[in-house]
């Protein structure tokens, strides 16, 4: 059956698409509450006007079909009488008033814990609105000109409405959580962040456990039962502890729980979908073909969800031709576990497989993120990642693409592109750059021009076939990667050696097992050599980095601050450097004036269009973004 949504809501009045229960029925009914015109009815280019569609979907899930049994507990869940489970998830979507107009393509995000990301990184959106409505929060309106259906289904159970969110079915299990967190200031009681409301199944149990390390592979202090205890509120599990949390070390909890959900039930939501949009004529978004994103958290969700198979629907159909995890790094997370934490970041993403192509594990077992599909199930995928995510625990970037043993490059399937953002932080800082919580100043290196260009790529190569810019990130082969003993960091007056950073591994304690830790290489500025390197890094004003050491107000200075990178601006004159006995060339020894710099500026950007990694369009946000910078960095003289 077909519905004509322009007569079903003309005044927003809540419409359901009924839709009967096959065999094949995953995605069961489509109700869409409320539909406006957004941007005040602007035109975005020749596509027209968005509209904005607001609603839930629902779906009914078979455990015994082989599509369906990677969800952990599924099993466990109560099905109906036709044995299947039910769940719905939140729907938003944002579209063309005149489908025809668009580019066909369904470009999903996955939410980070809930909130929507396109708009700010690909339009330049401001106010990262969560109900994106005004035209300040469509920016320049980049997606939209595309033509892009850009949609957002619920997938993580334990994100709170209004944000993007799912009704997980509820699994009759039982079993124990361990979390671990950090706080930046001594205090009595702690609410690990994003984890999930699982309460104990008893406040007193004595067989909980606290305990307390400074570094992720020391041996943990077990702290007495009798000085902490738990506490509940709205649902949230809190820890109150005698003496106090202290800032920068490491606590770990482990208790017995309750409220276990089908978490796994998201990665099927995801799927189920998109099958559904781009293979049935009865829906109320239609889409020729779906892309997906995710970053950070959302970026290891989609490594697991290739991982575990969701990319192939009940009927053996490819849902997504192209796959991009931004900032994932070598990572996966606690998505479709029991007692799972899809919030959960701090240190649990680091496991096996890390490269695509198939390779022996440290059981002796082979697997890689894409070693399950057949050539016409497989998408394209796109991995980009920053410089923190080859330095960060849990996130081991070189493992994409090395040997297991880190020995030799490994392979890299064709239909794979890994790029790394040179220079860059996890998530790109405001400018001009400020002291937050690290003992440099945060790195604002700009990204978004560069993903705005791989989109147009990615698309271009996902849809007519073109490959797009051959894959740049650091090798053996040219020696661009290295051990960190290697790394030949130049020695900056007042910034920490990060050859005494903590590596990555497998396991705790006695069964820990070091992994490979191999970072891109740096020049005499201590600036990575490999991948896309941007104008401002190419030509430098300050030397940006993946790793910032903790600030002493926050704790642990001797660890790195999970995610965030370093500025370390060059001294503006000889007579500064020599005074601060910094190795690195001052701004006056490498450049005659302003318009020398904007010069050298515009002929890296003209570089980066004829490789694609920059659109035409771009270039006069690169040269304003850079002569603030040029402002910034001769005002005054700036201290490490």
């Amino acid at each position: 059956m077909r519905l004509s949504l322009k007569r079903c809501v003309p005044s927003f009045i809540a419409c359901a698409l009924l839709l009967s229960t096959s065999a094949h029925a995953e995605v069961t009914k489509v109700t869409i509450a409320n539909r406006a015109v957004v941007a005040g009815g602007q035109a975005f280019g020749q596509v027209g006007p968005y509209e904005r569609l607001t609603g839930t979907i629902e779906f009914a899930l078979d455990p015994k079909d082989k599509h369906n049994t990677p969800i952990v507990d599924l099993d466990r869940a109560s099905p109906g009488a036709d044995g299947r489970v039910r769940f719905s998830a939140d729907l938003y979507v944002l579209r063309p008033v005149e489908e025809a107009r668009g580019n066909g393509v369904l470009l999903f995000e996955i939410a980070n814990r809930g909130r929507k990301g396109l708009l700010g990184r690909f339009n330049r959106g401001a106010g990262g609105s969560q109900d994106p409505t005004a035209a300040a929060d469509f920016g320049d309106g980049f997606l939209m000109k595309e033509g892009y259906t850009l949609v957002w289904v619920g997938w993580q159970h334990d994100v709170q409405r209004p944000l993007v969110s799912i009704d997980a079915p509820a699994a009759s299990v039982q079993g124990r959580v361990r979390y671990s967190f950090i706080v930046d200031q001594k205090q009595a009681e702690a609410a690990p962040g994003d984890l999930p409301a699982y309460p104990p199944v008893d406040v007193n149990d004595p067989s909980a456990t606290l305990t307390v390390r400074d570094r992720f592979w020391g041996t943990p202090t077990r702290v007495p039962r009798e000085k902490w205890r738990f506490t509940l509120q709205n649902s949230r599990v809190r820890m109150t502890l005698d003496d106090g949390f202290e800032p920068g070390r490491l606590y770990e909890v482990d208790y017995p729980a309750t409220g276990a959900k089908v978490a796994g039930a998201g990665m099927a939501a995801i799927r189920d979908a998109a099958s559904a949009f781009r293979y049935r004529v009865d829906m109320p978004v239609r889409g020729r073909s779906a892309y997906i994103f995710g970053a950070s958290q959302s970026g290891r969700f989609l490594r697991q969800f290739l991982h575990d198979g969701f990319n192939v629907d009940e009927q053996d159909r490819r849902a997504f031709d192209l796959v991009w995890p931004h900032i994932a790094g070598a990572g996966q997370g606690s998505f479709n576990e029991r007692f799972a934490a899809p919030g959960y970041n701090t240190f649990s993403a680091t496991r096996f497989p890390f490269a695509d192509a198939e390779q022996a594990g440290p059981d002796g077992k082979r697997d890689g993120i894409l070693a399950r599909y057949r050539s016409d199930q497989a998408p394209k995928v796109i991995y980009t990642n920053t410089s923190v995510e080859y330095w960060g625990l849990g996130r081991s970037a070189a493992l994409t693409h090395l040997t297991l043993d880190g020995a030799r490059d490994g392979t890299v399937p064709d239909n794979v592109r890994i790029y790394l953002l040179a220079g860059t932080q996890h998530g790109e800082a405001a400018f001009p750059p400020a002291r937050t919580t690290g003992q440099a100043l945060a790195n604002p290196m700009p990204q978004g021009n560069v993903m705005r260009a791989l989109l147009r790529a990615a698309h271009v190569w996902a849809s007519s076939g073109t490959r797009p810019p051959d894959s740049r990130y650091p090798a053996l082969r040219d020696q661009s990667l290295v051990k960190l003993n290697a790394i030949g960091f130049p020695a900056i007056p007042g910034l920490s050696d990060p050859r005494t950073i903590e590596g990555p591994g497998l396991g705790a304690g006695e069964r820990f097992t070091a992994l490979p830790f191999l970072v891109p290489r740096v020049d005499a500025d201590g600036n990575e050599v490999a991948g896309i390197r941007v104008p401002e890094l190419a030509v430098p004003l300050a030397t940006t980095t993946g790793w910032n050491f903790r600030a002493e107000s926050v704790g642990n200075p001797t660890t790195l601050y999970a995610l965030a990178g370093s500025y370390v601006p060059f001294a503006r004159t000889k007579t500064e450097r020599e005074a601060r006995r910094d190795p690195r060339l001052s701004i006056e020894e490498r450049y005659r004036d302003r318009e020398d710099y904007l010069q050298r500026i515009r002929a890296s950007a003209a570089d980066l269009v004829k490789d694609r990694f920059l659109l035409e369009e771009d270039i006069e946000d690169v040269m304003q973004r850079a002569t603030r910078h040029w402002t910034y960095a001769t005002a005054v003289h700036q201290t490490n």
